[in-house]
This record gives C-alpha cells, structure tokens and sequence, in this order.
C-alpha cells in the first residue's frame, strides 16, 4: 500500500569524509509522482545526499524516511524499493543486453525472471538489441540498458545521478519521453543535472552548493525569490564591453549567451546606473528580460562564494 506521505522526507542529514564535510544539514522532501531535479556544481554534495536517501551511505547524524523506511535503521528495505542510475555506466560490457537485465533480476532475487526481462526489454525498446554486447551500444543505447536495469523490479522511486551526460541530445529528449511516462504512472523520480533545460522540465527544483542546500522550489519560484534584474546587451566588441562592465558597481555578474551579454544585478537602480553610459550609445541594444534559471544558479554561486560558511 503505498504511503500518503513525501516518498523522501530527510532532515538534517550530515556526511563528512575525514576532515571534509561533505553534506550540511541537508533537508528535502519529494512528493509522490513528482519529477524533482537536483543541482549544483560538481563536488557539491549531489551524489553524496542521494546515497544517503536510498541506503548506500549511512548519515552521520540526521533523520528521515524514504518510501516510508528509516534511511538509518531500514537501508535494505529501500534498496528493495528503489532504483538508482549512476552517470558512470556501471554493467557488464562483456554481457549482452538480455545477460545484463537476467544478471540483474537474479541479484534483486525476482520470480519469473525471464518473463521480467523480456517485459522490460519490450517496454524500452531494446528487443532489436537485446543479443547486443553492452560494450558496443552507443551512449544513448547504453543509458537505455541502464534504466531498463533500474526498473526490472519495479521500484517506486527512481534516483538517477546525471543519467544524461554524454549522451546526443536525441537520447536526451527520448530518455525524457521515456521518465515523463513513468511519472504518469505514479512513480517519483530525484534527477540530478547539470543541464538548465533539463531541470526546467522538473516540477520542483533544489540547488545545493558546497555542501549546502540553497533554495527549492519551482523555476518560477526560485527565480522570483532571488530578486534579480537581468538586461540582455548586444552591440560592437561585446567582449570588451562585458570586461569593463564586470566590477562595476551594481553588475552583479555578465555572462555571454553567444553574440547577447547577460547583465545582471542585485539592486535594479545600481544596474540601471551603470549601463546608463551605453545608453546614449546607438551601436547598443538593451532591453530588460526577465532572469533565467541559469542566471539565477550563476548568481548563487557567486554570492555562496562570497560568503564561505
């Protein structure tokens, strides 16, 4: 029966790694159903937390549940209900396709396993390949294998950890078609990603940084909580323009998106202050917009850099 409650609900978890803390007071909940991306920069913590949520690291202190277990005391009843997909692929390329998820399903201890297999194979799209040696798949077809591994037994979170990197932004799209079906189905997925697109199609959003989390929410949410105001600046030599730009009073941060500056700050009338030059400049077009997510992250980073714990 499943439970009413978050399918994670954790509070306070810390992780430290010798004289390194890794993870801070790390607290999250994720609903039923619900497609969560989790972000932030590499080593800040991601993996960590979600080893921490199904089992595989034991918190140093701090509490919670996932799918209603205690992530401290019940750690082999979660691994029994999750499925967690590493960036790395981690089967066996010497196997082929059908010997992987036959492999799998025997370590998961599955009745009727070849029926399972032949199941997941069909769903995934992988019956042209099944006989397919996993070393020769491509980074999409690979990434497929993966998550056709994690949902032979049928899990009712997915945990994946940067699952598209590497791969052509076709497998992206399908491996997103793919988690949009499951979803629809009630299973709830954590997708950690580097990628701004990608987390605009989650439903919530947390960003963690140096061991700490920033902000959750939706993109909307979190854009408008941070309270930015960004103008898009094209004109003649933009690099340079964006050098004299940078430290400037009230410029928070100017970021290229190809030919067009990203100017963004903190406080809208320091920033209306410091392009007013450009202004009586012809050769210069600027027009507020409204921030991006990746502005936002940019402008996190910075300031949680500025402001070491």
């Amino acid at each position: 029966m499943e439970s009413p409650g978050p399918v994670i609900d954790v509070a306070n978890l810390n992780k430290r790694f010798g004289d390194k803390h890794v993870v801070r007071d790390f607290s999250l909940q994720v609903r039923r159903g619900e497609i969560f991306g989790f972000l932030g920069p590499n080593g800040a913590g991601k993996t960590t937390s979600i080893r921490m949520i199904c089992g595989l690291l034991t918190p140093d202190s701090g509490s919670g549940t996932c799918l209603g277990h205690d992530v401290l005391k019940n750690t082999a009843a979660i691994k029994r209900e999750v499925g967690y997909m590493t960036q790395r692929f981690s089967l066996w390329e010497d196997l082929t396709i059908r010997e992987n998820l036959e492999f799998v399903a025997r370590l998961y201890g599955m009745k009727d396993r070849r029926a399972a297999v032949t199941r997941t194979i069909e769903h995934l799209g992988l019956g042209e390949r099944q006989n397919q040696l996993a070393g020769a798949l491509s980074g999409g077809w690979k990434q497929r294998l993966a998550l056709a591994a994690c949902m032979l037994h049928k899990p009712r979170l997915l945990l994946l950890d940067e699952p598209t990197a590497g791969v052509d932004p076709q497998a992206r799209r399908e491996f997103w078609e793919e988690i949009y079906g499951l979803t629809a189905t009630g299973l709830s997925v954590l997708f950690s990603t580097h990628y701004m697109d990608e987390a605009e199609r989650c439903h919530r959003l947390a960003y963690i940084f140096d061991g700490q989390l920033l902000v959750t929410g939706t993109v909307a949410d979190i854009i408008q909580a941070q309270q930015l105001t960004t103008y898009a600046l094209s004109g003649p030599d933009i690099a340079a323009t964006g050098e004299r730009l940078r430290g400037m009073r009230g410029v928070t941060q100017v970021t290229p998106f190809g030919s067009v500056l990203h100017v963004t700050g903190r406080a809208a009338d320091l920033l209306e202050a410091a392009l007013a030059p450009l202004r009586g400049d012809a050769r210069y077009r600027i027009e507020r917009i409204e921030p991006t997510l990746e502005d936002v992250f940019i402008s996190l980073m910075a300031r949680s850099a500025e402001n070491p714990r």
